[in-house]
């Protein structure tokens, strides 16, 4: 069969993908923080559930044969959560300024590494960078919507995991620890995410390094937007709580997915691969 006639894996990347994209890191953070801190499992169980999580999701995603919005989306949410988490551990220690409302320690194991936003973001570029570095030298194409095999998923997969942890701790410096808050965060990535569109114009700026800008952006966009739904008063946040904010973004989410589920199989009644297929089948 040839590479056209294969069924594609991965979304097209349309305004519809990028909305799904913040919705999902938007309920990562809130989810992550449910988990680890109102539920006061604490980062480091909570850390190992999600990753287990997100290793459950992407064998589903891996096995399916056809891209399936449910498949597709669930995992960049199971690694939304556990880059949640995962930063969190990296960066923060046991003290009690990291804890919500009232809590005075988490749940079972150490609670954090204490890294610091600068260092565990240094970490986790340098771990981005090496397997862009290995995709590169693999010679597989970037483009998601080329991506039809299963070793060139695993490096996308793995690129995600990393993106979004990084884009955490990259949202969580801007919230805590620059002085914008959480609204000035949000703020500030959207100009950055606006400059990219304005480039994607420049012909000599490639689509695909855009892309990839664009997707660890919006994991920050997502985390402060998190924080400012969920977070006290007295800390710039909406205080809606992690429980009814994780909530809403949920049946926001799987709306989104089961709208993205109809036009997919619109789509596929119509567009090449249904035809791909069709030929397939008149010749055996």
């Amino acid at each position: 069969m040839s590479t056209k006639s294969v069924m594609k894996k991965l979304p097209e990347v349309t305004l519809a993908f990028w909305i799904m994209k913040i919705a999902a890191t938007t309920l990562g953070e809130t989810a992550g923080d449910l988990f680890a801190q109102t539920l006061k499992l604490g980062y480091f169980v909570t850390t190992i559930a999600l990753f287990l999580l997100f290793v459950v999701t992407l064998v589903i995603q891996l096995r399916s044969r056809r891209y399936n919005p449910f498949f597709y989306w669930t995992v960049i949410l199971s690694t939304s959560m556990a880059g949640t988490t995962m930063s969190d551990f990296m960066n923060r220690d046991a003290s009690t300024k990291y804890l919500s409302g009232g809590a005075t320690s988490l749940g079972w194991g150490p609670q954090g590494l204490g890294l610091g936003y600068p260092e565990g973001a240094a970490i986790l570029i340098s771990v981005l960078l090496a397997i862009f570095l290995a995709w590169k030298l693999s010679g597989m194409t970037f483009e998601i919507r080329d991506i039809v095999t299963f070793r060139g998923e695993s490096l996308f997969w793995s690129a995600i995991l990393v993106s979004n942890t990084l884009g955490t701790s990259m949202g969580d410096f801007l919230s805590d620890s620059s002085g914008l808050g959480y609204l000035g965060g949000a703020l500030l990535i959207t100009g950055l995410l606006a400059v990219l569109i304005a480039l994607m114009g420049v012909p000599a700026v490639p689509n695909v390094l855009l892309f990839w800008i664009a997707f660890v952006l919006t994991r920050p966009l997502g985390a402060t937007a998190g924080d400012f739904l969920t977070k006290p008063l007295a800390k710039g946040g909406l205080d809606l709580g992690t429980a009814g904010s994780s909530a809403v973004l949920l049946v926001a989410l799987f709306g989104l997915m089961a709208y993205a589920q109809v036009q997919e199989r619109r789509a596929a009644g119509t567009g090449p691969e249904a035809e791909a297929i069709r030929q397939e089948a008149g010749r055996s």
